[in-house]
């Protein structure tokens, strides 16, 4: 695993300290809620949004401490993990915003009182980006919003979301409050996880100039390169999330008895804890990896490294969480379990921040255009 140095052994020790007595007892239990308590006291002890700016309530750490936090968590409390703002919207939000919208929204998510969605996907565009159909027209000075964005999540938690849009110039993002006239909730639809993800339409919203984030094609670019910071937390989160099914496995493997001795003395479960430990393993190094490079690198993660760990992290987090259930037998396969809910998040995470498909056809690209890295 990766050295860290003091300061940050410090900070996971300490933030897993919070998750093994705070969250540890009802972790598995959320069922698709937002873990609003969680987050709540995550902001009192200052570990809610580590890497936002701290004159916005943020603890103005780096994207690698986040990192660092989200596995941390999400070993514990997956729920909680995925909650965490650091990665997705409020970071764009930070990075792109106006100060009077970052004033407006950052706060708030801070304090764990509010969350920012984000919408990309379309009934006609998931993948396909460009294929887009919700746009911005400039009408008599006014920035006016029309389009439909679907498989939303969390909008029914949510004052605000960060929407990809076109604009007459090329794609770009802003930041539209889903109470404003205009906005239309449509359907509300439930994953395999219990999560709600929600359809919504905008009719001629009229959106302030200052709520745009990333507008022409040289500012969108720089939101895409951002998106990957998004991915490697995502491989974080599945990472954390591996690691806790596994500790689960190890644990019942020593509890349950059967022919006399617990079946984690069956040479058949010690290959699978073997193999899945191999995997967790190997998969938390590249992410880590990933994450370290792209810190020495000011802060731009490498597309390939940041690909490779997203996909890899999705990959093992559903294997091993499949044979966790294979070990717990009848009692991991009942509704309500833990093991089963996480199973059944763990076939999200080859879904979301990019498809299985989407990220080797992007790996592919990239090694056709440079080939493998060296070792220098």
């Amino acid at each position: 695993m990766l050295t860290l140095n003091a300061e940050r052994r410090m900070l996971v020790e300490s933030v897993g300290e919070i998750a093994e007595s705070e969250f540890a007892e009802r972790a598995g239990t959320w069922q698709g809620a937002k873990p609003w308590p969680n987050l709540e006291l995550l902001a009192d002890r200052g570990y809610l949004g580590v890497s936002l700016p701290e004159e916005y309530g943020g603890g103005g750490m780096s994207e690698f401490d986040a990192i660092l936090l989200q596995e941390t968590v999400g070993r514990v409390c997956p729920d909680t993990a995925y909650a965490l703002p650091d990665m997705g919207a409020p970071r764009a939000v930070a990075m792109f915003g106006s100060e009077a919208v970052k004033e407006r929204y950052l706060p708030p998510v801070c304090a764990g009182e509010d969350h920012v969605a984000i919408a990309i996907s379309e009934p006609e565009a998931g993948s396909d980006v460009p294929s887009m159909r919700t746009r911005v027209e400039e009408r008599d000075g006014e920035l006016v919003l029309n389009g439909e964005k679907i498989w939303v999540s969390g909008v029914d938690e949510a004052s605000a979301a960060v929407v990809w849009v076109k604009f007459p110039e090329g794609l770009g993002t802003l930041v539209l409050d889903l109470d404003a006239p205009g906005v239309e909730i449509g359907q509300h639809f439930t994953n395999m996880f219990g999560h709600t993800q929600t359809q919504f339409f905008m009719n001629d919203v009229v959106v302030p100039e200052r709520n745009v984030l990333t507008r022409g094609s040289d500012a969108f670019k720089e939101q895409l390169k951002a998106l990957n910071w998004e991915r490697l937390g995502n491989a974080a989160l599945s990472n954390g999330t591996a690691a806790c099914v596994f500790d689960m496995a190890l644990e019942y493997a020593g509890d349950r008895e059967q022919f006399g001795q617990p079946i984690g003395e069956f040479q058949g479960i010690e290959w699978k804890l073997a193999d899945m430990a191999k995997q967790v393993q190997t998969s938390r190094n590249q992410t880590l990896a990933a994450a370290s490079a792209a810190e020495r690198a000011g802060g731009v993660p490498d597309r390939l490294s940041t690909h490779i760990a997203n996909l890899w992290s999705g990959e093992v987090l559903e294997e091993v969480a499949s044979e966790a259930l294979q070990i717990h037998g009848a009692n991991g396969y009942q509704r309500g379990h833990p093991i089963e809910y996480f199973y059944r998040f763990a076939r999200s995470r080859r879904i979301a921040a990019g498809t299985d498909e989407i990220q080797k056809n992007t790996i592919a690209r990239v090694l056709k255009d440079g080939g493998l890295p060296s070792l220098v």
